[in-house]
């Protein structure tokens, strides 16, 4: 499966069968973690068989149900960790797409007390996205108009499909606070609106989407 398409099939599951993840899919996430722990400077890591951290400290929205499987957005605190977390973060996650394994981002429903993550010294727990089988493929939600999240005159193609791509992206609460605007030389800049809560994240999240619906190689302002 494309990158593309698992963006367009994608969508949120809260609810999880007792159904395990292949060994081979665990191992793959492993392997993309470390090699974006590397890259990055972010310490990403893939818990499984561990379903304390959501049977604790449950938020009033968005209850789960059946989850064991989860990646920890872990990283040194910089001013950039949230952002990259959720690039890097998207990138294993639609992974877990092209291989039909349902996933959601979490930041509030979580306890972070009762779980197995590691935290170093220095280092922030920003979040995490539960995976497995899902017990529905989720379901669409209603996404804004291209006009209200980019800023473009006589916007390319590849532009428009970039922020196409980026409205298919998970944020918090569905809000989609964002705004993509096309400088001079093709150059894109990626504005966000306010300061809510997982904003930072969010804005990683969709700029990993604009770059595969754009399809081409993106130089961010």
């Amino acid at each position: 499966m494309e990158l593309i398409e698992a963006i367009k099939i994608r969508h949120s599951v809260r609810n999880f069968s007792d159904e395990p993840v292949a060994q081979e899919i665990i191992d793959g996430l492993k392997s993309l973690a470390e090699q974006y722990n590397q890259a990055a400077g972010l310490h990403i890591q893939i818990i499984t068989d561990d379903p304390e951290a959501f049977t604790k400290g449950m938020a009033h929205y968005g209850k789960f149900s059946g989850v064991r499987n989860y990646i920890a957005l872990v990283g040194g605190k910089t001013g950039d960790l949230e952002e990259k977390l959720g690039y890097f973060g998207e990138k294993i996650a639609l992974s877990l797409t092209q291989q039909d394994i349902q996933f959601c981002w979490v930041g509030l429903t979580f306890s972070k007390k009762t779980n197995r993550v590691e935290v170093r010294k220095g280092e922030k727990y920003v979040g995490v996205i539960c995976f497995g089988h899902g017990t529905s493929r989720g379901i669409s939600h209603k996404i804004k108009a291209l006009a209200e999240v980019m800023e473009a005159e006589n916007a390319p193609q590849w532009f428009l499909d970039g922020v196409d791509a980026a409205l298919l992206a998970p944020t918090a609460m569905n809000q989609q606070k964002f705004k993509f605007i096309l400088r001079q030389g093709d150059k894109v800049e990626l504005a966000k609106a306010g300061h809510g809560f997982f904003s930072d994240v969010d804005l990683g999240i969709v700029k990993y989407h604009f770059e595969i619906g754009a399809g081409r190689p993106v130089e961010w302002v």
